[in-house]
């Protein structure tokens, strides 16, 4: 049986310029030569910033060399932000936000992008799910597992493919070596209690080696009930979950070359909270990866980062426990790698292949949705980078990709789609001094339609619409030109970027106004299910992200008590999306503006962040507006061992103020209140 909800100025870049090599290393990331998990001990010792790792490029490099800013949230920020998904690990970080469907199913969105747009990956790898097919549908990894996650925006994200054209979400967890531990055993335990749904979760994370051997274990566990808001729950917003890896690499060749696998199982059961339905979503995939060191001759070194996964996820009436819908998809990634040196003008550069194939079905009610599709694609690649000079950096880049998919929309008919996008870009970055930093970057990216926009030709219950594809659809473009500024002065740090993009043949999900029934008849009023039809035209996106921390205080004098630092921060964040002669594209996250401050010792750190989000009123048709908020979040950790920093207590307040928070870029944001004042209780330990 059917369940449903119990209530009611930019710069055009030709195609020319794309078809040439043109593809901005933009954030060939930083590799450091340390392990990524020690970077936040390291930065507590010495109250230094903390390094930013960053392993989701080729190309080894300060990521301050490059002309677009990368972020990462490191372990510290993800324990603190808590929550069941990526989403909330990167609330902090300027121009991300979230779906917030439900507590298991908040797919990150950045810059007003999301689903067919946001690649999320795990060490590189697709993360192998559904969440593109519809927002109630989660993502299979778990922040505590992640021992960071890195967040790439803007034309960087060009090595994953036309479904990463507006950005990359990468969960760094290290379940497949990368490094040979430098001691026997590491590990972490950790452990809390929150009082807003009752939260009990835990996770353990070990890392060992034996001889040239390197051994990763982990597992989680996250138990939540129905979630307070002000006033009251928000019913069927709970959350069960649990998981665990085991991986393994080899090192030789004086451990600068290595191979090694993993297996991962991620289990969870969640509500909807706008319908009556919960989730039980199951995944288990295999990793491999590899990096063979060839010398010094053409080709430095090679990688390889594969992976396949069997992800399934039922919709489940609770009253009768029967399965209204199953989604079943298979799916293999390979990605290969080479590495060059310096030669004629370029200073480094890489080249690469990726191969990716998806089966996608939907068994009982899903198959009114969507039929089965396949969907196969072979691409190449290139990056770049040229050193004119000390003070002058180049980088170069392009990407061919060609796209065959196969399904069944709303005709009947059996059909196949086949798209070559070509996409491509050009960043510049000139140190103005050693403090300043000017990046530009211009970019010119294709995406292939995918299969929802396609073939979608039915009912989907989970968020409540009646959902046609458009088989005719063309590749769409976007056209943009980005800015950025980094400055690094006395102890200051300011990040900020300025950009806009021109999509040609923007694909979306209109909103009629009209309602539906499950058979397709549709009119005002006619049935509860709204109807969504894919569609393209013009669109224009602009915006600009800020973030600055401001060293207010230093002492190394003055006992445990005293000596530490004390910083501001301070974020900033704005989006505006139109779609010419239509008014404004629908589910764009307003602005945010926020400051806080953070003291940081031995033996204790504690900190807030006031961050208010803008009323949206540029709203979509049929959409609503939705008010601003202001939201309080604070923590206090103590190290009461603090010569051994091996164990850490810790208190978090999360929407301190009990505000009442609606998503705009939430589907069922009317019906779905965000979670009320919640406070957290945590015992970390390291060994």
């Amino acid at each position: 049986m059917r369940s449903h909800k119990t209530t009611a100025s930019a710069v055009s870049i030709s195609r020319a310029m794309t078809a040439g090599a043109a593809a901005g290393l933009l954030t060939f990331h930083a590799a450091m030569a340390a392990d990524p998990t020690d970077q936040t001990q390291v930065a507590k010792a010495d109250n230094a910033p903390e390094t930013v790792v960053i392993t989701a490029s080729p190309l080894v490099g300060d990521p301050d060399r490059f002309a677009t800013i990368v972020e990462q949230v490191g372990r510290d920020q993800i324990l603190r932000n808590g929550g069941a998904n990526l989403a909330d690990a990167l609330s902090d970080v300027p121009g991300v936000t979230g779906t917030n469907f439900a507590a298991g199913a908040s797919r990150p969105v950045i810059r007003g992008f999301d689903a067919n747009r946001v690649s999320v990956l795990e060490d590189g790898v697709s993360s192998f799910d559904v969440s593109d097919v519809g927002p109630d549908h989660g993502v299979p990894i778990d922040p505590l597992a992640a021992q960071s996650v890195e967040v790439v925006r803007g034309a960087a994200t060009l090595r994953y493919g036309s479904q990463a054209i507006g950005g990359v979400v990468n969960a760094i967890n290290n379940r497949v070596p990368r490094l040979l531990p430098d001691e026997p055993f590491k590990g972490e335990i950790t452990g809390t209690y929150g009082t807003d749904a009752d939260t009990r979760q835990g996770s353990a994370l070990l890392d060992t080696k034996l001889d040239e051997f390197a051994f990763h274990a982990d597992g989680f566990y996250r138990k939540t009930d129905n979630y307070d808001i002000p006033g009251g729950t928000q019913p069927n917003s709970f959350f069960r979950g649990d998981g665990f890896s085991l991986g393994s690499s080899y090192f030789f060749d004086g451990d600068k070359s290595r191979v090694g696998a993993a297996v991962v199982h991620y289990d969870s059961k969640y509500g909807i909270p706008s319908d009556i339905t919960y989730i039980h979503m199951k995944q288990t995939k295999g990793l491999f990866q590899s990096s063979i060191d060839l010398g010094d001759g053409v080709f430095n070194t090679l990688n390889v980062d594969a992976g396949y996964a069997d992800y399934t996820h039922s919709e489940i009436d609770p009253d009768t426990g029967i399965a209204g819908s199953t989604f079943n998809n298979k799916a293999w990634d390979w990605r290969m790698e080479g590495l060059l040196g310096a030669f004629g003008p370029f200073s480094a550069a890489a080249l690469g292949f990726q191969f990716q194939n998806r089966d996608f079905s939907a068994l009982g009610e899903g198959a009114d949705y969507l039929l089965p599709t396949r969907t196969r694609s072979f691409a190449g690649f290139a990056f770049a980078e040229s050193m004119l000079s000390d003070a002058f950096h180049l980088q170069y880049g392009a990407r061919l990709e060609q796209v065959d998919i196969h399904g069944t929309p709303i005709s009947g008919l059996f059909t196949k789609r086949s798209f070559t996008p070509v996409s491509g870009s050009f960043g510049m970055l000139y140190d103005l001094s050693e403090a300043v930093k000017l990046g530009l970057t211009v970019s010119s990216a294709a995406r292939a339609p995918a299969q929802t926009e396609l073939f979608a030709r039915g009912p989907h219950d989970g968020p409540g619409t009646f959902e046609t594809g458009d088989a005719t659809l063309k590749i769409e473009r976007a056209n943009s030109l980005e800015g950025t500024l980094r400055l690094r002065t006395d102890g200051v740090q300011f990040n900020g970027s300025l950009w806009t993009a021109r999509f040609n043949n923007y694909i979306y999900g209109r909103l009629t106004g009209l309602t539906c029934q499950d058979d397709g008849t549709c009119g005002i009023g006619v049935g509860d299910l709204k109807q969504l039809n894919y569609s393209q035209q013009s669109a224009h996106f602009w915006g600009a992200e800020g973030e600055s921390t401001v060293p207010l205080y230093s002492s190394t004098s003055g006992g445990i008590l005293v000596g530490g630092m004390l910083s501001a921060k301070f974020i900033a964040d704005y989006v505006r999306a139109t779609l010419p002669g239509a008014g404004n594209v629908p589910r764009i996250p307003p602005y945010h503006i926020g400051g806080g401050l953070n003291w940081q010792s031995d033996i204790f750190d504690v900190g807030f962040l006031l961050k208010y989000a803008g009323r949206q009123n540029h709203f979509g048709p049929t959409e609503t507006l939705t008010a601003g908020f202001v939201n309080l979040n604070a923590n206090l950790a103590v190290r009461p061992f603090a010569t051994n920093r091996n164990i850490e207590f810790s208190i978090i307040g999360h929407n301190l103020t009990n505000s009442v928070q609606r998503d705009a870029v939430s589907l069922n944001k009317d019906d779905v209140v965000l979670p009320g004042r919640d406070v957290r209780f945590s015992v970390r330990m390291d060994f």
